[in-house]
Order: C-alpha cells, then structure tokens, then sequence
C-alpha cells in the first residue's frame, strides 16, 4: 500500500515530557518505599488511600470527558477492592464486622461498574461515602498501639 501522505507533526500523545516521566518515576519509587516499610495496618491505610485517589481521579476523569483514563482509575479501584481489601477479611473469625466490610466492598464493586459503564458521578460519591468513614476509622485505630496488637 503506497503511503499518500506524510507530515511532520507529531502526535502529541506519542511523547510524555521529561518532567511528567520524573514525577511518575518518583511517585512510583515512593509508593514501593511505603510499601515496602509498612507493617500490615498501614498497608491496608495505604490501600484506603489509593482507593480514594483512583475514585477521585475517575471522577475527575469523567468530568473531562477521559473514558481511559476513568476506565484505567476505576479498574485499579476495583483491583485494591477485590485482591486487597476482600481477601483481608478473615470471614470466618471476623464476626459481624467482617462480614459487614465485605458486603460494603461487595457495594463498592457494583457501584464502581455501573459508574464506568454509565458514566454515573452519583455512583462514584456512594464510594467515597461509604468507604470515607472506614478509611478514617481504621486510620484513627492506628494511632492506638494497643488496638493495633489486637486488630492485626
């Protein structure tokens, strides 16, 4: 097939600038730090954390019109859900707490997929409603050492 047109512009797309590669760069090897020195409390705090992030860069996405982007945020907030938080829970010992959280983090994924596959901003502030309290109280837990030995 012959090529029938050739231009010089550049597809803006194509390349990322040096500084938005340097912040990325950093911010990944500052979330591996995190990770990496957290003890088991603050691993799941890190995870409410990212949580909250991934719901609001969705939301922040949708409004501008950014399918992948939401697509990619809402995606990973699913991820931290249903590989992280869900299979922390210790259903069988946890009791009525336990199973509380899951069925909120079962909520949550519902939640989050409608609001991906309909574009829903309602949807996304049941999250971060639901899962806000949470993040603060486990949070606030941790700033006790003697709840944290029997939490974990």
């Amino acid at each position: 097939m012959p090529i029938t047109k050739v231009t010089n512009k550049m597809d803006a797309t194509m390349f990322t600038s040096v500084n938005h590669r340097s912040a990325s760069a950093y911010q990944r090897v500052s979330v591996e730090t995190a990770v990496s020195e957290a003890n088991p409390h603050q691993l799941v705090n890190l995870l409410f954390e990212g949580l909250l992030q991934a719901v609001g860069s969705a939301r922040a996405a949708m409004a501008r019109g950014d399918v992948v982007t939401k697509g990619r945020q809402l995606t990973r907030a699913v991820r931290m859900i249903d590989e992280a938080l869900k299979p922390a829970l210790d259903l069988a010992h946890g009791g009525d707490l336990a199973q509380n959280l899951n069925g909120l983090y079962g909520y949550c994924v519902v939640r989050l997929t409608h609001a991906n596959l309909h574009n829903d901003d309602v949807a996304l502030a049941d999250v971060i409603r639901v899962i806000e309290p949470i993040a603060q109280g486990w949070k606030q837990i941790g700033s006790d050492p003697s709840v944290v030995g029997r939490v974990m």
